[in-house]
């Protein structure tokens, strides 16, 4: 149970935000001050990644603890399975009034806008869309509340929401016990409708002229046309945010309150694969994360590899509670006490929808695998999982950091794949995964730098 000191906590989660959109991670735009603020006051989780690169899977990987192919979303349209405990089930038994705000995508595609109480992930104050894409665009907000009452908020769809939290927490202040509140925006995803990305009005002008980021500039895509409405849609979100950040301070609730920023997924145009995320690449596994508060002010900058599943343990063990020993990450207060704290070397991936893939990244090297059976219009059959791997992707972030060189299949390369597929045999495993068979590329010549043994390590 909790203690008369136990933390609000509140997670500000994006939809599809690449990590180098923010100063923290070296970008010139001016789009992220506030992000950057508490990246450098609080903790800066700099080398953060998704376990699941689509919306709904890496959503209730969030909310349960557990990887893609345990909770029984590994796609779009599907619940988590209805036994498992999420993050509001385990704050309301500690005490806590949980709330959820904006878009949730964890209830069947039936569900568009408004969703039945009993799959609201029992969080006792509620005002959400289940495809909150679908339902509203960037000047039509609607949102649902616990009892199925549609609100239409105005403004621009981030303020909107955002405006929403902030009254929560208000009504919040006024109670002697703590919250958890969970707010998740929709952009800088697009809308889907007109396949946009629909910044406030004259936020696209501010960056016309703003420089892509070199996978975007070399590859094949839609991000000459929409990387101007993106950066202003994340301008507007980091305002927001900025925003929530001051109500917790002019509440006088900021110094008791842990806030946790991050998101889903990247994005990387449609320059991998006929859509936007759903690749190994880091635009889409990469994304950006810091968190402030008790346990986390002037924490510094974390340069381990960490994983979105190892922040449902990290909330629960800020607030003192137990974290579950079904929850298949770790908490990272551990290694922000203590940064020279043994923890694992690589981060664990898993990949649907556009195929059924898994990937392991290490500080250095990033390898991939897909199933390889496909329908008979030749597209990859999705599943939650394969028996059999073919070996699709290895790029050497070292030298090749915007991964624009694909090294499996080099004969001179043919000890790294070794080491990383024993790597990523491994994560399966402990992900209760069965381990496939995997098949070995096509070979080709050596590449021009042939690896030395010392080179296989991370």
């Amino acid at each position: 149970m909790m203690s008369p000191e136990s933390p609000n906590i509140i997670v500000f989660l994006t939809d599809q935000q690449r990590y180098d959109t923010t100063g923290a991670h070296g970008s010139k735009l001016g789009l992220t001050p506030n992000f950057d603020r508490v990246a450098r006051q609080g903790t800066h989780l700099a080398r953060s990644f998704t376990c699941q690169p689509v919306c709904a899977p890496a959503r209730a990987c969030f909310q349960t603890g557990l990887y893609a192919s345990q909770n029984g979303v590994w796609r779009n349209g599907y619940q988590p399975h209805p036994h498992l405990f999420t993050l509001a089930d385990y704050f309301n038994e500690a005490g806590y009034h949980t709330g959820y705000i904006g878009k949730w995508h964890l209830a069947d595609d039936v569900y568009h806008g408004y969703v039945p109480r009993d799959l609201q992930g029992g969080y006792e104050s509620w005002l959400g869309a289940n495809i909150l894409e679908f339902v509203s665009d960037a000047f039509t907000t609607r949102l649902w509340d616990e009892a199925g009452n549609e609100h239409r908020l105005p403004g621009y769809r981030v303020d909107a929401v955002t405006d929403a939290a902030i009254r929560h927490i208000h009504a919040r202040s006024e109670e002697a016990k703590p919250f958890f509140l969970f707010v998740s925006l929709l952009e800088p995803h697009h809308q889907n409708s007109s396949d946009s990305y629909p910044a406030p009005n004259g936020y696209e002008h501010r960056y016309a002229t703003a420089e892509l980021p070199p996978d975007l500039r070399v590859s094949n895509g839609t991000a000459v046309q929409h990387w101007p409405g993106y950066c202003g849609m994340i301008k507007r979100i980091d305002e927001a945010f900025g925003r929530l950040l001051e109500a917790l301070e002019s509440l006088r609730l900021k110094e008791n309150t842990v806030v946790l920023y991050t998101s889903d997924h990247g994005n990387h145009f449609k320059t991998r694969n006929a859509e936007y995320k759903r690749s190994c690449h880091d635009a889409s596994i990469r994304v950006p994360t810091a968190i402030c508060g008790p346990g986390f002010d002037s924490g510094g900058e974390v340069g381990k590899l960490v994983s979105l599943i190892d922040l449902p343990p990290t909330l629960l063990d800020a607030a003192g509670l137990e974290v579950p020993e079904e929850m298949q990450g770790r908490s990272l207060l551990p290694l922000i006490r203590e940064p020279r704290l043994e923890w694992p070397e690589e981060v664990f991936i898993q990949i649907s929808e556009s195929q059924t893939g898994r990937a392991v990244r290490t500080e250095r090297w990033k390898y991939s695998v897909r199933a390889p059976d496909t329908d008979e219009d030749g597209n990859p059959v999705s599943r939650p999982a394969s028996n059999v791997y073919v070996d699709d992707c290895l790029y050497d972030l070292e030298a090749d950091p915007w991964e624009l060189t694909n090294l499996v299949g080099y004969t001179s390369h043919a000890e790294v794949v070794a080491v990383m597929r024993e790597r990523l045999a491994r994560r399966m495993r402990d992900a209760g995964e069965e381990e496939p068979e995997f098949i070995d590329a096509p070979s080709t010549e050596p590449y021009e730098h042939v690896v030395s043994p010392e080179e296989t390590r991370l």
